[in-house]
């Protein structure tokens, strides 16, 4: 038997809210979906739910200790994930978001381990990618995986992804090709201020940001 195929929907600006119905009745029924972000496509499911997460982890073939970004929509979504928000996360905040810019913040307590890692972190990143912000001011945060197995290319249209991992999706969203290109910047907040992945945001204007509110990004810190 030839294995069932994700349904593939098309994003149209004119009609969101159906679409963002039928993405947050997928959520609700520990559904995964392909997701189109400003770079390449992720994979979303409802970060609260350890089901859905779990589901997650075995089709992507996450590594151990590797936590899973959280995308949002919108500033407000950011508190039930984080425990506090440190002087220097705001300042990149208002500097970068909305922006290709993934924030390490303390997790919040209950934040699953499948999101975590057990690191008792947590990535967030605010996209400024139209489409993106659209569905999600809508259907809430969602996981923002890249949507191809570990160590696998990430993938730039529906169709990579169809063709990748079609058989274990259950709704791809389809906004043309993304752009590819560098991944969002990663860098810890937490503490002494550090980049963990090089990205599209480059270092000396994070640095400069910091810089003139008193602040230090700690050199060489990848």
């Amino acid at each position: 038997m030839v294995p069932a195929m994700a349904t593939i929907e098309r994003y149209v600006a004119s009609s969101i809210q159906m679409l963002a119905d039928r993405v947050r009745r997928v959520l609700e029924e520990q559904g995964l979906i392909a997701l189109p972000t400003e770079s390449f496509y992720g994979l979303a499911v409802a970060p609260f739910d350890e089901q859905a997460l779990a589901r997650l982890w075995q089709i992507k073939g996450r590594s151990e200790g590797k936590p899973i970004l959280v995308l949002i929509g919108d500033g407000a979504q950011l508190g039930p994930f984080v425990r506090s928000i440190s002087p220097a996360a705001t300042v990149l905040m208002n500097a970068f978001w909305p922006g290709p810019l993934t924030i390490v913040f303390p997790a919040a307590a209950g934040l699953s381990d499948a999101v975590t890692a057990g690191s008792g972190s947590v990535g967030i990143r605010f996209s400024a990618w139209q489409p993106l912000v659209d569905l999600l001011r809508r259907v809430g945060p969602v996981t923002g995986t890249s949507a191809n197995r570990e160590g696998m290319p990430s993938p730039r249209t529906a169709e990579e992804v169809q063709h990748n991992l079609g058989d274990a999706l259950d709704l791809i969203i389809d906004a043309g090709p993304t752009t590819g290109g560098r991944p969002s910047t990663v860098i810890d907040a937490r503490g002494p201020i550090r980049i963990i992945r090089d990205g599209a945001i480059e270092p000396g204007a994070i640095a400069a940001q910091l810089a003139a509110h008193g602040l230090h990004l700690e050199a060489d810190s990848r």
